[in-house]
């Protein structure tokens, strides 16, 4: 049995950026927080837990004082920096880069949305971090638009700034955008704010997919991106399956009998580690 590994899967750089600040960190001291998990994989999370990086929520983040709290690449609202800064905690800012520059897009659609009576909408999953930070730069007035057909609470004879999550899917939001220019009355603009990172992967994994007979995808049982990449596998491999952990994986799954070249991917947020981890329970079953 042949087993290949997506030469194109694994981290996406921001999340490269931040795991790097964590264990940089982590390396010169034992005393670090991450605000909410640092990637959406639980064995990476547990892997940087066993250097010392302690995961915090909101509430734990206002009993801190006098310490160091990474912000992982998914970004924050303001209010976290305004948490920081009254409780004298130092952060380690790692948001991805692009997710920074749409915070100041989205700032700048709300600012003017202000001046003309109209809506910033956000297309992404209610309550992902990704999404929790958008909104915050609109002191948390946009309007989140999960599906691309789920526009009941947009008021379209008003102005409207669009944008969308970096990881949501371009068909998807191409399809909300076509649906809500067609709604519009009045000033209506969209904006391409997805990562071409991840709009590039799915036709990459694509490709990846048709080139094997099975698939095991592995990703965080949380991760939009994961979910995402795992139906674009589906779509062209009905042999795929998707594992959060080694311990997931059933080497006797009838979807493998028979099966001579099996391929291995993940989500953006797979370590690569994880991936080799996978093939090499399949290669000593083989």
């Amino acid at each position: 049995m042949e087993v290949l590994i997506d030469q194109n899967a694994g981290f996406c750089f921001g999340v490269v950026k931040a795991i790097d600040a964590a264990e940089q960190q982590l390396a010169s001291s034992q005393s670090l927080y991450c605000l909410g998990d640092i990637v959406h994989n639980n064995a990476e999370v547990q892997r940087l837990a066993n250097k010392g990086l302690r995961v915090i929520d909101y509430q734990q983040m206002e009993q801190l004082h006098h310490t160091r709290v990474l912000i992982r690449a998914h970004g924050e609202p303001p209010s976290t920096y305004a948490i920081a800064q009254r409780q004298h905690i130092e952060l380690v800012d790692a948001t991805c880069p692009i997710v920074l520059a749409l915070q100041k897009r989205v700032r700048e659609g709300y600012l003017e949305m202000q001046s003309k009576g109209g809506q910033v909408v956000i297309f992404g999953k209610q309550g992902h971090a990704e999404v929790i930070g958008l909104n915050g730069q609109t002191n948390n007035t946009a309007i989140i638009v999960s599906h691309p057909t789920d526009v009941e609470g947009v008021d379209f004879n008003r102005p409207i700034r669009l944008f969308s999550q970096t990881t949501k899917s371009k068909a998807d939001y191409q399809q909300l955008i076509d649906l809500m220019r067609e709604l519009a009355t009045s000033d209506f603009v969209a904006y391409n704010t997805i990562c071409n990172r991840v709009s590039n992967r799915s036709n990459e994994l694509k490709a990846f997919a048709q080139s094997v007979e099975a698939l095991i995808f592995v990703s965080g049982s949380n991760s939009s991106n994961g979910h995402y990449l795992y139906d674009v596998c589906r779509s062209v491999l009905p042999r795929t399956i998707f594992i959060s952990s080694i311990d997931e994986l059933d080497v006797d799954d009838p979807l493998l009998k028979g099966v001579n070249r099996i391929g291995i991917s993940g989500a953006t947020s797979t370590p690569r580690w994880l991936m080799e981890a996978v093939a090499e329970k399949l290669k000593a079953h083989s």
